[in-house]
């Protein structure tokens, strides 16, 4: 394939419409205060399409020669690579916790759409940018017959009763909560510290969960 200044037009045309369409990911993101948000989905899709472009036809000199075979394929395979590292980093853990997968999942499919139009595949890029904008609006939406079960982390301090433990425990079981685990510790000076990790049910709020627990007389301090 013979590069021309009008064959680097349509690549450019490319790398446009999937800097556009990661821009439009990053921008519902941005509505959301989310970290990663226009510019880091915009810069993701375009050097996408950038290296998709480079893979396939940036090669087209050499590949004509006798004797040279190439794979066009393994510059752009290292496009998921590049975004796996990428996403790793923005997937956090606290207290049993994790945060930011939607994230690193926006992003990786935004590289995704980047490869696809920089390979040639406007409508599908196009398509699937569509699809992830739809599916991000509409699953925030506060739909009753979605809520899940959700875990929460509670941190609080209990005086040292003997059976402020167990209270706590058999107060919870008897609401129908279930606990994920329980780690507890003496601080030495008549408190004890309780880390619950506490599974609600359907339709189950955090506070219900601290108007439940606020009138056992062994609790000191809730965190959250």
């Amino acid at each position: 394939m013979d590069i021309t200044v009008f064959t680097e037009l349509e690549f450019f045309f490319r790398i446009l419409i999937a800097g556009i369409c990661g821009g439009l990911i990053g921008y519902e993101r941005n509505n959301r205060l989310k970290e990663a948000g226009i510019r880091t989905h915009l810069i993701v899709a375009l050097a996408a399409a950038l290296i998709m472009v480079v893979s396939k036809y940036g090669f087209s000199d050499v590949t004509t020669l006798k004797g040279v075979a190439l794979d066009p394929s393994r510059i752009a395979a290292q496009i998921v690579t590049g975004v796996g590292f990428l996403g790793a980093g923005m997937i956090f853990v606290r207290n049993q916790t994790i945060s930011g997968l939607t994230a690193a999942a926006g992003v990786w499919a935004t590289a995704g759409i980047g490869m696809t139009i920089g390979a040639g595949l406007y409508f599908l890029g196009v398509a699937a940018t569509l699809l992830i904008v739809a599916a991000q609006m509409t699953l925030h939406k506060n739909f009753t017959w979605l809520n899940f079960p959700v875990a929460e982390q509670i941190s609080m301090e209990i005086e040292d009763t003997g059976d402020g433990v167990a209270s706590i425990r058999d107060k919870l079981l008897s609401h129908n909560l279930e606990i994920i685990s329980m780690k507890s510790r003496n601080n030495g000076n008549g408190l004890i510290s309780l880390d619950l990790y506490v599974k609600l049910p359907r339709n189950y709020n955090v506070t219900q969960l601290m108007s439940l627990l606020s009138d056992n007389p062994h609790i000191k301090s809730i965190d959250l």
